[in-house]
């Protein structure tokens, strides 16, 4: 059975699960699904000519109940502007949404980039980019290895960030009052009137300024033999970025580490501060979440490397939304994002800060990436 067959089989449980049926009551069925995966030639489930709900799906890349919450605002956003509801959920894991979308269950997805590659290369016909990200001016981001061992490092941890520079990660250095000069939001920092100043937050009833990002150099080689805290092998920067890395550097990154799957981005960094390992990647700057009741999370967690860059996340919708429709999502989304109530939103959500169209042949690298990784060997 190829994997497609497999995506597919996959695809169709979720549905029997759902609606309580068996895999013996549906044997039909199933044939028809693995026939129709190996040709890739049918549509997904057609959308009626009057919708009268939108389905939104996000992938997990923060704990599941305070995404959830904090996608609530886009969708009464989306609802009023298109006049149709629409409902978000986020699903259980990075794959889920592949899946979703792949059967019709979901017309918009929020993508990581892996994940599209994943779904275009199951699903060809049934969804389309709509929008990429764009995080703080940039339209690309990093996978980020952490420790919380500073005797790795080869000098102290300083206030700081890694920038790709000639594609070489290269450590930029801020102090107490200058965040560092990098084309991503970090830790300890937020916006004033003249620029960025250190952030203070109120915390259990006292104002509290959060520590600035830390970050040291150090070999990859500090890792073998260690458990490292990965997010899921769905994730772009939070697996198969760093896995690549880790190959290309020397180390089997299924045997010279243990690999231990905290199943968010979240859920690294919470692993890392807890003390539950010592080595853990995931996007940058995933600090920001944990800063929130946890104010000293970005000198605890300490950045030692980056991966190459990643273009950043996507919209894709059905192909059989009307086009119209598909119109409307992109300037809807692209107004709400320009608003103070809606770049905060959506910081909250993903840290987006604007969209742009997306262009397929810009997410190419990820692919190769994967088939490097040999995610889609027969």
């Amino acid at each position: 059975m190829t994997k497609k067959s497999f995506l597919i089989l996959l695809v169709l449980s979720l549905v029997l699960a759902a609606c309580g049926g068996s895999a013996d009551e549906e044997t039909v069925e199933e044939t028809a699904a693995v026939e129709e995966a190996e040709t890739l030639d049918a549509p997904a489930t057609t959308v009626a000519e009057t919708l009268d709900k939108i389905t939104f799906g996000f992938v997990p890349s923060a704990e599941q109940a305070e995404l959830l919450d904090n996608i609530q605002p886009l969708m009464e956003v989306l609802s009023d502007g298109l006049g149709i509801e629409v409902e978000g959920f986020v699903t259980s894991d990075y794959s889920g949404l592949l899946v979703a979308m792949g059967s019709g269950q979901a017309d918009i997805g929020a993508f990581n980039t892996l994940g599209y590659v994943n779904a275009l290369n199951a699903f060809p016909t049934r969804l389309e980019a709509i929008a990429k990200v764009v995080r703080y001016g940039s339209g690309s981001y990093h996978g980020t290895f952490w420790t919380t061992d500073s005797s790795v490092c080869k000098s102290a941890p300083v206030i700081g960030a890694f920038e790709n520079i000639d594609g070489v990660p290269t450590l930029i250095t801020g102090s107490a009052t200058m965040p560092p000069d990098v084309k991503a939001l970090q830790v300890g920092w937020g916006f004033g009137d003249d620029g960025m100043i250190p952030e203070v937050r109120t915390i259990d009833g006292a104002e509290v300024t959060v520590s600035p990002g830390y970050a040291c150099e150090a070999d990859l080689s500090v890792l073998v033999g260690q458990e490292v805290l990965f997010v899921e092998e769905g994730s772009t920067s939070g697996y198969l970025y760093p896995s690549l890395q880790l190959k290309n550097a020397g180390i089997d990154y299924t045997s010279d580490i243990t690999q231990v799957f905290a199943g968010s981005h979240d859920g690294v960094i919470a692993g890392l501060y807890n003390g539950d390992a010592k080595f853990g990647v995931s996007y940058d700057d995933a600090r920001r979440t944990l800063r929130k009741t946890n104010p000293d999370v970005g000198e605890k967690v300490i950045a030692m490397g980056i991966t190459a860059e990643i273009p950043n996340d996507v919209v894709a919708v059905r192909t059989d939304l009307p086009e119209d429709i598909k119109a409307q999502i992109y300037q809807i989304l692209s107004d709400y994002i320009s608003t103070d109530e809606g770049a905060a939103v959506m910081d909250e959500i993903y840290g987006w800060t604007d969209i742009v169209p997306a262009v397929n042949s810009e997410f190419d690298v990820v692919k190769q990436a994967a088939e490097e990784f040999g995610l889609y060997d027969e």
